[in-house]
């Protein structure tokens, strides 16, 4: 049987033995490596091809953001979904423009980290309920001046909610009855017109424009 392959780079080491004890005792993945920093995880990359890389966010020498760049510099293929303290929202946008594939939340329970890893090794995004909560409401009362305008169509929009949902092009093209090559091209005018590199950051688009709802 297929197991998805991680490596986890967390700078406390009881909290990455306990993810690879219930890793293997519940076989969610195989996890083929552990680091305490982003540098040990370019090293590890270096002769590891994981498919998931489990990061956390504020880690001594080199911080979750910077290892993201250069890990997927290393292997562009890699999905990244970072694992986040309650605390780390400041970071949450760099972490997106990084690319990562989305963000669960440490104190969430391993059913979650469990879809979570499925939805992001089927190259989808995730984001912990309670996080999304946290960013919406953090966006709506920042003080600062935001955009409200959205030069997608109503079309593109659509598409975009259904995105937001994490379903497919294929399944977008059902519910709105049209062709998968159509979705394709709304979707690579979405993330033309929006700057976003990954649905990820198309998640932080909408909540910013007020086109979802949490």
């Amino acid at each position: 049987m297929f197991m998805i392959k991680i490596i986890v780079t967390d700078d406390h080491k009881m909290f990455r033995e306990s993810l690879f004890n219930i890793f293997t005792t519940k076989k969610i993945a195989e996890i083929i490596g552990e680091a305490g920093n982003g540098l040990e995880l370019l090293e590890l990359l270096k002769n590891q091809k994981p498919d998931i890389v489990l990061m956390d966010i504020a880690m001594p020498l080199m911080d979750g953001i910077e290892a993201t760049k250069r890990a997927l510099q290393m292997q562009p293929g890699l999905k990244i979904l970072a694992l986040s303290g309650f605390d780390d929202d400041k970071y949450y946008f760099s972490m997106v423009e990084a690319g990562v594939k989305g963000f669960v939340l440490k104190n969430s329970g391993i059913n979650e980290l469990k879809k979570a890893i499925k939805e992001v090794s089927q190259d989808n995004s995730w984001f912990s309920p309670e996080l999304l909560q946290k960013l919406f409401i953090k966006i709506n009362e920042s003080p600062k001046k935001r955009s409200s305008k959205n030069d997608l169509s109503d079309r593109e929009t659509e598409v975009l909610k259904y995105i937001c949902e994490s379903l497919t092009n294929e399944q977008i093209a059902e519910k709105m009855n049209v062709s998968f090559e159509t979705v394709k091209w709304h979707r690579t005018n979405i993330m033309s017109k929006t700057g976003c590199t990954n649905t990820a950051g198309l998640v932080i688009y909408a909540i910013k424009n007020k086109l979802i709802e949490i």
